[in-house]
């Protein structure tokens, strides 16, 4: 049974510690002698079998690279509780550091596994990114940079026909340039890409399995199978290669800063009506498509499409925004207008406010609120001279001297009431 490079007093069950942990420190990977439980620093078992046609015991290795990677990809409760806030405090510090128009937000869905940091050192020589202190999987911020900075060439260029507004002179202010071909001259770019923390889609990670044939070639050895041969062939024999990756349908937030000041000063034109979130985000769709992010692109791993829900909600959410700040500068300038009116156009004013049936015409609302006694004194006059004027308006005024109407006619009869009323103060 494989084990863990650790002192044995931190024992053998580690499905508390994180996935970076168990797939680096805590990593079951070493092998032990299983009759003598002698430890061996090899990546394999000896087991004792019998086999062959004269049934003799026998040294049997087994291998160790694929369990390891089984126990590492898991995600427990507490690591997806941690991931779930790294993302939330990254939403929080973002929306604090800067102010809306100098940063960009955008959410993406892998479409393909994704991995990244397999060139980094491992045992199983195929590494993994992970954040430390966390142990959970990562984009770095400068992963994203690079990948954006090639999509924008290759906008630039022309090939992929628009170039949506994309030049050098827009690379270099956002991207910065480094120096070469003799130039010495190092150029800063405005943007600055926040690391991504992958919600990950169900509860673990997923191992992918490589299996190139022409091992012997890429690692300059010679072929005893193909006479000796260190030229690529497919007589060559395969090793099955495992390695761990981000499932499909995983969430990636990316989180862009610009700096203003700095961008007004290196291209004011890119600074004005936020056109470098125009330029950005179709560098972002053209990643999407034809680039990938992480390792592994070229095969199609890395691919990803943008959030559609996520693009929704966030277009509710800016309707939403803009909802209430018309409702704010509504309410402001209604409040401005209140103080400007005399005591009985306000007191009117915010009535009609008040009235649970908002469709209901002035002129009834107010002789309703006159019948009900709201008003008192000389308020009560003047919001009753008001009805009386919008009554003629409407031709519902009628003199005394008219004819009587029959009693059913209600107009009719609230006239007379309140020219009786009038007529008594």
């Amino acid at each position: 049974m494989p084990i863990a490079a650790v002192p044995d007093y931190l024992g053998k069950n580690f499905k508390d510690a994180s996935p970076g942990m168990r797939f680096g420190m805590y990593l079951c990977l070493w092998g032990v002698n299983r009759r003598t439980q002698t430890l061996l620093w090899e990546t394999h078992d000896i087991a004792y079998e019998v086999r062959g046609q004269n049934q003799q015991e026998r040294e049997v290795k087994h291998e160790n690279k694929v369990r390891p990677l089984d126990t590492a990809k898991r995600l427990n409760d507490n690591d997806q509780k941690t991931m779930q806030a790294l993302l939330a405090r990254q939403r929080q510090t973002f929306d604090a550091v800067a102010a809306n128009d100098a940063t960009l937000r955008l959410e993406a869905l892998a479409t393909a596994p994704f991995t990244t940091g397999l060139g980094n050192e491992h045992p199983l020589e195929n590494g993994f990114a992970f954040l430390n202190p966390y142990g959970l999987p990562y984009l770095p911020g400068s992963g994203v940079k690079g990948v954006l900075r090639q999509a924008a060439r290759e906008l630039a260029s022309g090939e992929w026909g628009d170039a949506h507004g994309w030049d050098d002179a827009a690379i270099t202010a956002l991207f910065g340039r480094e120096p070469a071909n003799g130039d010495t001259e190092h150029l800063r770019g405005a943007l600055v890409f926040w690391d991504v923390i992958p919600q990950i889609a169900g509860d673990s990670l997923t191992v992918e399995i490589m299996t190139p044939h022409q091992s012997h070639y890429y690692q300059e050895k010679q072929d005893p199978k193909a006479g000796n041969s260190i030229t690529p062939h497919d007589s060559g024999q395969p090793i099955p290669i495992s390695f761990l990756t981000v499932p499909p349908k995983s969430g990636f937030v990316f989180h862009v800063q610009s700096d203003l000041v700095h961008l007004d000063r290196t291209a004011p034109e890119l600074a004005a009506d936020g056109l470098w979130k125009t330029l950005l985000e179709a560098a972002f769709a053209h990643a999407f498509k034809w680039l990938g992010f992480g390792a592994k692109t070229a095969v199609g791993y890395g691919a990803m499409g943008e959030d559609a829900a996520a693009a929704a909600r966030k277009a509710q959410q800016e309707r939403d925004t803009a909802d209430q700040l018309r409702r704010e500068q509504e309410a402001q300038a209604h409040q401005e207008a209140l103080t400007k009116m005399s005591p009985a156009e306000r007191a009117m004013c915010e009535f009609l406010d008040a009235r649970k049936e908002k469709n209901q015409p002035e002129l009834s609302a107010l002789m309703g609120g006159l019948k009900l006694g709201t008003w008192s004194g000389e308020l009560k006059i003047e919001i009753a001279l008001h009805v009386q004027t919008l009554m003629c308006d409407a031709k519902k005024w009628k003199e005394k001297s008219e004819k009587k109407r029959p009693e059913k006619d209600n107009d009719y009869q609230d006239t007379l009431k309140l020219m009786a009323w009038l007529q008594g103060k």
